[in-house]
């Protein structure tokens, strides 16, 4: 079993990775704590094979916390869970080891998947002082890192119309219609309203009502922390 502590100061979204750890076999949730200090804390006294850690900490900011971590040599691996876009964090969080770099929000099954990838990754490299067989060996076990997601899209849907969707999305921190989001993007309203339903049916966003003066309540979606 894989050790998982995470790190999130936003005690619903903490809980809630934690209820998804849980949820995966061949992890073990070890602890959720909400603060850099108590990170490292918990990786000095106890065992941790892999820390999700989130960058924007109340205490000490994520990369700190994976300085600290090296610093220390701490045998763990950081799975970065972060709404941070900054392509010079992401590599920065490269340079300090991040294996895996997680955007929020994100549905439970993109978290399944960075974690089943990570216990490939794992489970090859876990064999003491082995030695590899030949370069095959090393490229496919760290393969199983890099290849793209698993996770296939429903019939018709692109990625770079859900990635354009989800942009609107985070720009409206109230929420926004399926009639706004198409003339945002230029997609039909039916077509937006497709793929905000599946945003909506991953968790990413929820459903919000908004009452007129007359007729039916409109739809509205509005983008959710993770979990």
């Amino acid at each position: 079993m894989i050790r998982v502590l995470v790190v999130e100061d936003d005690p619903v979204v903490a809980e809630a990775h934690g209820t998804y750890v849980r949820r995966v076999p061949g992890f073990e949730l070890a602890r959720v704590v909400h603060t850099g200090a108590d990170a490292l804390r918990f990786c000095e006294r106890n065992q941790v094979g892999l820390v999700l850690l989130d960058f924007g900490l109340p205490d000490i900011h994520g990369l700190a916390v994976c300085r600290a971590l090296r610093a220390g040599r701490h045998p763990v691996d950081v799975i970065a869970v972060t709404s941070a876009r900054d392509l010079a964090m992401v590599r920065s969080a490269v340079s300090l080891g991040v294996v895996q770099y997680l955007l929020k929000p994100f549905p439970f099954a993109s978290l399944r998947d960075k974690l089943e990838r990570y216990a490939q990754f794992h489970a090859q490299f876990d064999q003491g002082s082995g030695q590899a067989a030949d370069q095959g060996e090393i490229d496919r076990a760290l393969s199983a890192l890099r290849a793209p997601s698993r996770a296939a899209l429903p019939k018709g849907m692109s990625e770079q119309t859900l990635s354009t969707i989800a942009a609107v999305l985070r720009e409206q921190p109230d929420g926004v219609s399926a009639n706004a989001v198409a003339a945002a993007t230029g997609v039909a309203r039916v077509t937006a309203r497709r793929y905000l339903e599946y945003l909506a049916d991953q968790g990413v966003v929820t459903r919000v009502p908004r009452y007129g003066q007359v007729g039916r309540p409109e739809v509205w979606y509005r983008s959710v922390p993770a979990g």
